[in-house]
């Protein structure tokens, strides 16, 4: 087995990469394209490892490289080595309750292969590496990573809906009375609303990063940052070319003057679409009530027209999604002290 780094701001993608990405049916976020964009805007830039058996690529993590927050806000040049103490997160950033490791199709054995992978970051990496923490784990992965000095705590779950309807109507039908009547008398409210502009779809190039990023931002600032997130919020420039991609789906509300009120970004994928970013302004601030429960509307309608397997919704607020028909899947974090990496 061959192990190789590659930094998206400054390496070309691993040999292969287009094919395994394929091969292991990777979401939108993986690509490596995006991963330079998201790197080139992070504090905690990501790395792609990537594992290969002779020629074919069979597992690749994505891995946040992340300081203490003490250390400068900006991330170090690409190559350099980090001096103080740091710690590797293997997740993938903006793809909520999906662990940051891939694997081709009928990889054995896979968390004897995660230990070799922690082995590797901790020689890569260097002296500095405290250890590993693996977010967002499957239940079987998870079970795996287990033993002594390591700690696997299941964390808040993910919501996913079980995609079983023809239509956006049966999956109304099948909500308890209250919920059904709310949704349908506020879709006939949003049809008749003159004040409000409603658009969506793939490749969006009629939007404004900034705006996009502003409104994620003072959202996420409304409600509070999340325990131990290493992320950074998305860049305009980031966005402005993200929503451009035809397998991003952007549904925007808007007052008629232009102005942004609401966003969500919808990862497209055959087997799992996955709601990603939701941002809007309150109704103090121009916002308007039930935009949220709007855009679950219309994400099923597209995961029925899809044919998808499931529809991805996330962790956080699962109590109200499971009003909406969503299960809980149990999600987990391992953390390992460098002490045992790979043991």
């Amino acid at each position: 087995m061959r192990f190789a780094f590659h930094d998206p701001r400054a390496d070309p993608a691993p040999a292969g990469w287009a094919e395994f990405s394929r091969a292991a049916r990777l979401h939108p976020v993986w690509d490596y394209g995006v991963m330079g964009l998201e790197a080139w805007g992070a504090r905690n830039p990501q790395l792609l490892v990537v594992a290969a058996d002779g020629d074919d690529l069979v597992a690749a993590a994505s891995v946040l490289v992340c300081r203490p927050r003490l250390a400068p806000r900006f991330a170090p040049r690409p190559g350099k080595r980090l001096l103080r103490p740091f710690w590797a997160e293997v997740c993938q950033p903006w793809l909520s309750g999906y662990p940051g490791i891939a694997f081709a199709p009928g990889v054995p054995d896979r968390a004897a292969l995660v230990r070799r992978f922690e082995r590797e970051l901790g020689r890569r990496l260097g002296p500095g590496l405290l250890g590993v923490v693996h977010r967002a784990l499957g239940e079987d992965l998870a079970t795996g990573l287990g033993g002594r000095g390591r700690l696997v705590k299941r964390v808040d779950p993910v919501a996913v809906l079980e995609n079983r309807f023809e239509s956006e109507e049966d999956w109304i039908a099948s909500l308890s009375k209250s919920r059904r009547a709310g949704l349908r008398r506020q879709r006939r409210r949003l049809a008749e609303d003159p004040s409000l502009v409603i658009r969506g779809g793939p490749g969006r190039t009629d939007l404004d990063g900034a705006a996009l990023a502003g409104l994620i931002q003072a959202h996420r600032e409304r409600y509070g940052r999340l325990a131990l997130d290493t992320r950074t919020m998305p860049s305009a420039g980031f966005l402005d070319r993200f929503v451009r991609r035809p397998d991003v789906h952007t549904l925007t509300y808007a007052d008629t003057g232009g102005k942004l009120i609401a966003v969500q970004t919808m990862l497209d994928h055959p087997d799992t679409p996955v709601l990603q970013h939701w941002a809007a302004l309150p109704p103090a601030a121009g916002g308007k009530k039930w935009l949220y429960f709007d855009s679950y509307v219309r994400a099923v309608r597209f995961t029925a027209k899809r044919g998808a397997r499931e529809l991805s919704a996330g962790r956080g607020m699962i109590e109200l999604k499971q009003e909406l028909g969503f299960r809980p899947r149990p999600v987990y974090t391992a953390a390992v002290p460098r002490p045992v990496l790979g043991r």
